[in-house]
């Protein structure tokens, strides 16, 4: 039976916890000789294929030049085990550390781009800035996957959701209706 709710009113920039599209991921980034690693909790799949990723970085954040100059950057899937070093990325700059010395992450070679790779992330999505448009007014990226690497298993993993106020949620059940389903090309 479906349920109703009692509803108050709720400060409109804190809306976010309800809408977080997705995991929390982290983004590494190199410029000539420096790299740099944040931690991104708002991201969305723009289009399919080619597969295209938005994200707004602030420009006051230390990777926003970085890509912004590399037109480039690895969008890493972290799980649940990753958490302290979800946060503790999120809360320091990449201007007065090295995040993979301070974390102990180790950068693989990426394919396609010269951003590293987080070895010890469940995917990596290596992506090429293909639109700048929204970047001066709203300093939103454009990007597109040029390279996916996935782990084998599990099939599902435990990823990392920020709700905001300093809250997480840990991906859990997964259900399925392949009967109910239908794609549609719209």
């Amino acid at each position: 039976m479906r349920k109703t709710y009692k509803k108050r009113d709720f400060p409109v920039a804190d809306i976010r916890r309800y809408l977080e599209p997705g995991p929390t991921v982290l983004v590494s980034s190199q410029w000539k000789d420096e790299r740099n690693i944040m931690t991104m909790g708002w991201h969305t799949v723009m289009e399919f294929s080619p597969s295209m990723i938005g994200c707004f970085i602030t420009g006051a954040n230390h990777s926003f030049e970085m890509i912004r100059k590399s037109r480039e950057c690895v969008i890493n899937i972290p799980t649940d085990d990753m958490i302290e070093d979800i946060i503790g990325i999120g809360n320091c700059t990449g201007a007065e550390v090295d995040k993979f010395q301070e974390f102990k992450l180790t950068p693989e070679k990426a394919e396609k781009v010269k951003a590293p790779l987080i070895k010890e992330c469940y995917a990596n999505f290596e992506c090429k800035v293909i639109d700048e448009h929204l970047l001066p007014k709203y300093n939103f990226f454009i990007l597109e996957v040029v390279k996916a690497h996935v782990a084998t298993s599990p099939k599902y993993p435990r990823t990392v959701h920020y709700r905001g106020d300093a809250t997480f949620m840990i991906s859990g059940k997964n259900v399925s209706y392949p009967a109910r389903f239908k794609p549609q090309n719209l």
